[in-house]
C-alpha cells in the first residue's frame, strides 16, 4: 500500500476510511519489517521514535534493582547511559573486552556472566571502526543460559542478513534512517514471545481504553499516543526497497566498498585505520587518524578541500574509543551507503593522503 497526501488520519482512533487505511499501512510495516529480519509475528514489532528509544525500552523494561547485565566495551551511548543510569539504581554491570581488531569475542561474554545477569546487550556492529560481532554465537549461549539477549541493529539493520530466530535474538532494536533508507525519527524493537518488559511511556492506546492500566499485550503495550505515520510510511518503504535489493546483495557490495577503502587507508603514510582488516568482518564503517593531525580539523580539511564529508571525535561511543586507545580525542570516521560507488572511494583515498602528505596545521 503506498500512503497517500491525505491518509492522515489516525490507526486505532476510529473505524473511519482515513482510519483504516493509516492502520493498514502501519500493519504492512510490521509485515515488511517482519520479512526482513525473519520475525514470524509481525505484531511483535513496536515502533519507537528510533534505536535509542528502542534501547531504552528494552534496557529499563527488563532491569530491577539487583539484576546484573552485560555489555560490551564497545556500545554507543544508548547502551551505556541507560545502563549506568539503573547503576545508580542498584543494577550491577560488567563489560566484554574486545579484541585488538575491535570484534567482541562470545568467550569474553560467557566469562562476564554471573548467577544474577538478567540481560545480555551487544551491538551487531560497532558504530566507531566497523568491527561485526559474532551475534548468532552470543545468542546461542545466552539462550542455553536462559538469558535475555538484546541486539543493537544501529549499524546492520538493512545492512546485514539478520534472523532473529537463527541467531537466537530475544530483543532487536533498530534505526530507520540508516540501512532501512528510511526517515529520521522512526524505528523499532522487537521482542520475542515470553519476553515481558514493563512500560516506559503510558498514555492512549486505541484499546483497552476503559483498562486504567497499559494492555498487556503488543505492539499497544509500547505504543502510546499518536504514531509517526508519515516516519512509519518512509519506514516501510525504505525497507521494501532493501527487500528488493537484497540484504545479501547490498552487504557484499558494502564489504567490497569497505574492504576497498580500508586497504587504501592502510596503504597510506602517517595513517592509521581502526578495527578489522580489509578482509574481516566488518560493515561500512571505516575509523582513522593522520599521525599528528588533529581529527577535527582533518574533517573540515575534507570538506573544504575536497568536498568529502566525514564525522570526527568519539562519535557517542567513549568506550569504543578507549578499548582502541583513541579515548582523548577520537577518531575521524567515514560511513559508506548503499549508493556510495567506487569513485567516492578513490577520492576520499586521494582527498585522505594529500592531507597526509602535507599535514594539517591546527585551526587551518
Amino acid at each position: 500500500m503506498t500512503a497517500a497526501l491525505g491518509d492522515a488520519g489516525n490507526p486505532g482512533r476510529g473505524g473511519y476510511g482515513l482510519a483504516m487505511r493509516a492502520a493498514d499501512l502501519v500493519y504492512e510495516a510490521r509485515e515488511t519489517l517482519a520479512e526482513l529480519f525473519a520475525i514470524s509475528d509481525p505484531l511483535r514489532i513496536c515502533f519507537t521514535s528510533g534505536a535509542t528509544e528502542a534501547l531504552n525500552l528494552a534496557i529499563k523494561g527488563m532491569l530491577r534493582p539487583g539484576d546484573h547485565a552485560v555489555c560490551s566495551a564497545t556500545e554507543h551511548n544508548a547502551v551505556w547511559r541507560p545502563l549506568k543510569k539503573l547503576e545508580t539504581q542498584g543494577v550491577s554491570l560488567s563489560l566484554a573486552q574486545s579484541g585488538s581488531d575491535g570484534i567482541v569475542p562470545p568467550q569474553a561474554v560467557a566469562e562476564a556472566l554471573r548467577p544474577e545477569t538478567r540481560l545480555i546487550v551487544l551491538t551487531h556492529a560497532s558504530n566507531v571502526n566497523g568491527a561485526l560481532n559474532d551475534i548468532a554465537a552470543v545468542g546461542k549461549m545466552a539462550r542455553t543460559r536462559g538469558i535475555p539477549f538484546l541486539v543493537d541493529a544501529a549499524q546492520t539493520a538493512g545492512c546485514v542478513a539478520i534472523d532473529v530466530e537463527a541467531m537466537e535474538i530475544d530483543l532487536l532494536a533498530f534505526p530507520g534512517h540508516k540501512g532501512l533508507l528510511g526517515p529520521m525519527g522512526v524505528g523499532g524493537l522487537y521482542v520475542r514471545r515470553g519476553i515481558v518488559l514493563e512500560t516506559l511511556i503510558e498514555g492512549g492506546t486505541g484499546s483497552e481504553s476503559e483498562n486504567c492500566m497499559m494492555p498487556d499485550f503488543l505492539p499497544d503495550r509500547f505504543e502510546s499516543g499518536t504514531p509517526n505515520l508519515p516516519g512509519i510510511a518512509g519506514l516501510r518503504a525504505g525497507a521494501a526497497h532493501v527487500l528488493g535489493l537484497g540484504v545479501g546483495t547490498l552487504a557484499q557490495r558494502e564489504h567490497a566498498l569497505s574492504a576497498h577503502l580500508v586497504g587504501g587507508l592502510e596503504a597510506l603514510d602517517r595513517v592509521r585505520v581502526y578495527g578489522p582488516a580489509a578482509t574481516g568482518a566488518r560493515v561500512g564503517v571505516v575509523s582513522f587518524t593522520i599521525e599528528g593531525g588533529d581529527g577535527e580539523d582533518v574533517a573540515a580539511a575534507l570538506m573544504r578541500e575536497f568536498s568529502v564529508a566525514c564525522r570526527a571525535g568519539l562519535h557517542c561511543a567513549p568506550l569504543a574509543h578507549l578499548s582502541q586507545g583513541t579515548g582523548k580525542c577520537g577518531t575521524i570516521r567515514f560511513s559508506l551507503g548503499w549508493n556510495t560507488t567506487e569513485g567516492d572511494i578513490d577520492t576520499a583515498i586521494e582527498a585522505v593522503a594529500a592531507l597526509a602528505m602535507k599535514g594539517i596545521r591546527h585551526g587551518r
